[in-house]
């Protein structure tokens, strides 16, 4: 049907069609809610797979959501120390968008959002630690003349930064390399001690292998504008929003988890744990009804739950057949895939012959990060020696400090430090950096907790007795890949591309965004919606 035009006078006919086809809706829409929902199964129960499954979640919909391990929330879970609930992965989320400050507003946890405390981190490198210095992004100072930049660089560090006010910009424009960029711009001082230790701990990645686009959008832009990289750090920061750039919540970012998830089985959702999935294949009906069982591999017909029992309604082949570890198999009208890469890429890979170009995929390998957290009783600590943490160079050597981070968490959360007896603190060191094996590998659980309070006895310029830690635990994450990392958008915008040419099939999750939940928040949602339109245009037949 052509679409009106406004104003334009409409026949009979166009009302009748209109009619019909409103009356076709509403059969259909009927029929659909009580006897035929949209199976939908989502592969994996992080933060994308639940966020997607409550938007999914309504009627007309049956959703079922398979998580591997025996807990839901992926990188946003908690943990007990000396019996004290607190994050083992995020412990905050970037306020940027507003995508994560919707959802908590939607779930009923906005009165629970706080900011950190604004006492400021501090640079840890050879042999000093120096305040961060402030006015910068991802490290690149604003001012290079700066008192705090010349206390962290010094002065002949400075001075070569502040050259880059004096130098043509000529194609500087172009420049996608991160590193490449500071190191011509401002020198190995500032690329080394002030921009390498936040990009590590961002995003896990040198500057080296960072896209300017990506890591810090408009700044090419700003470069060309104002004549200098300084002066487009300038811009950019009078151009960002005043606020906190970070959040929390108060009882730890895995309450996030607690609610979304009661929210999603509330809508109707079925949320499986230690469900692993081992195969994806099209299954016995396409999206118009047609028979392609012919393409279904063997091993999924012969699986347990691929017959029907006795005196139950035949089960209505789906699009998919999503094979679980124990031989069960899973009927899905469309499936979203909310894994990480390496899980992803398998099943696709193999799931059909459109898809078998992303099993050779040259994914590169994720970087692994040892997070080992302490309570300490030291009444010194009160004082918020280092402020709210620290970034440690590169340039350190490990055998002085293996950490690349430290955050005093009763110093930056106000709500941690209120549970506790005084002179009792958190204290959370990070290991690994991209390219290179944790220094805490191989390591038993003595050897981790030793490591962490010499790493912190350093850093905070406090010698820390073991006998003071009354408790600790080491938790080992896998990053993705940072989506700034160079080439990296090419890769992703391959895996959609792919991905998209197929019915029924979505893909999501932080390998595809970037880490964060303000990045992967959106997208997740962005899946659901692309889900439930798939459904109305096949009611509506405009599909």
């Amino acid at each position: 049907m052509s679409p009106r035009k406004s104003g334009a006078p409409q026949g009979r006919a166009d009302d009748a069609l209109s009619e019909e086809q409103a009356r076709r809706v509403r059969e259909a829409l009927e029929h659909a809610i009580t006897d035929d929902p949209t199976r939908v199964v989502v592969i994996g129960g992080g933060a994308a797979g639940l966020v997607a499954a409550r938007d999914i979640a309504r009627p007309g919909f049956d959703v079922t959501v398979l998580e591997e391990r025996r807990e839901l929330g992926g990188s946003v879970v908690r943990h007990a120390v000396a019996g004290i609930q607190l994050d083992a992965g995020a412990e905050s989320f970037a306020t940027r968008g507003g995508h994560v400050a919707e959802l908590l507003e939607e779930l009923g946890l906005a009165d629970h959002v706080v900011t950190p405390l604004a006492a400021g981190a501090w640079l840890q490198l050879p042999g000093r630690a120096v305040p961060m210095p402030k006015a910068g992004l991802l490290g690149i100072p604003s001012s290079p003349l700066a008192t705090d930049v010349i206390a962290a660089i010094g002065w002949g560090g400075a001075f070569r930064a502040y050259l880059d006010r004096l130098m043509p910009v000529l194609k500087i424009g172009e420049e996608r390399n991160l590193g490449t960029l500071v190191r011509r711009r401002m020198g190995e001082a500032v690329l080394q001690n002030l921009v390498a230790p936040v990009t590590t701990g961002v995003y896990a990645a040198s500057p080296d292998e960072l896209d300017v686009a990506v890591a810090a959008p408009g700044l090419n832009k700003a470069i060309t504008r104002t004549g200098s990289l300084s002066g487009g750090v300038s811009v950019l920061r009078e151009n960002a929003k005043a606020g906190s750039a970070v959040g929390g919540l108060v009882g730890g970012m895995a309450r996030l988890v607690d609610v979304l998830a009661a929210d999603v089985r509330a809508r109707g959702a079925v949320l499986r744990t230690g469900a692993k999935v081992v195969g994806l294949r099209p299954g016995g009906a396409s999206a118009d009804g047609d028979d392609v069982a012919a393409s279904v591999d063997a091993a999924f017909d012969e699986t347990p739950g691929g017959a029907e029992h006795e005196g139950e309604r035949p089960r209505r082949p789906g699009r998919w057949r999503v094979r679980l570890a124990g031989g069960e198999t899973l009927d899905a009208d469309v499936v979203l895939l909310a894994v990480p890469a390496d899980a992803a890429l398998g099943l696709l890979g193999h799931a059909s012959d459109s898809l078998s170009s992303l099993a050779g995929l040259d994914w590169p390998k994720a970087s692994t990060v040892d997070i080992v957290t302490l309570v300490v009783d030291d009444a010194r600590l009160d004082a918020a020696p280092r402020g709210t943490g620290m970034l440690v160079a590169e340039t350190v050597p490990q055998s002085q400090v293996a950490a690349k981070a430290l955050t005093h968490v009763t110093a930056k959360w106000p709500w941690v430090a209120q549970q506790l007896p005084a002179g009792r603190h958190v204290l959370r060191l990070s290991y690994g950096r991209a390219g290179s094996p944790s220094p805490l590998a191989g390591m038993d659980e003595s050897g981790i907790r030793l490591r962490a309070i010499a790493d912190a006895s350093t850093l905070l310029n406090i010698p820390i007795a073991e006998s003071n830690v009354v408790g600790s635990d080491a938790v080992r994450w896998t990053n993705a890949l940072p989506i700034a990392a160079q080439g990296q958008r090419e890769r992703i915008d391959r895996v959609r591309s792919t991905v998209e040419g197929v019915d029924g099939l979505e893909v999501t999750g932080s390998w595809l965004t970037g880490t964060g939940l303000a990045s992967v928040v959106p997208d997740a949602r962005k899946a659901a919606e692309r889900i439930r339109a798939l459904r109305w245009n096949t009611l509506t037949g405009n599909g």
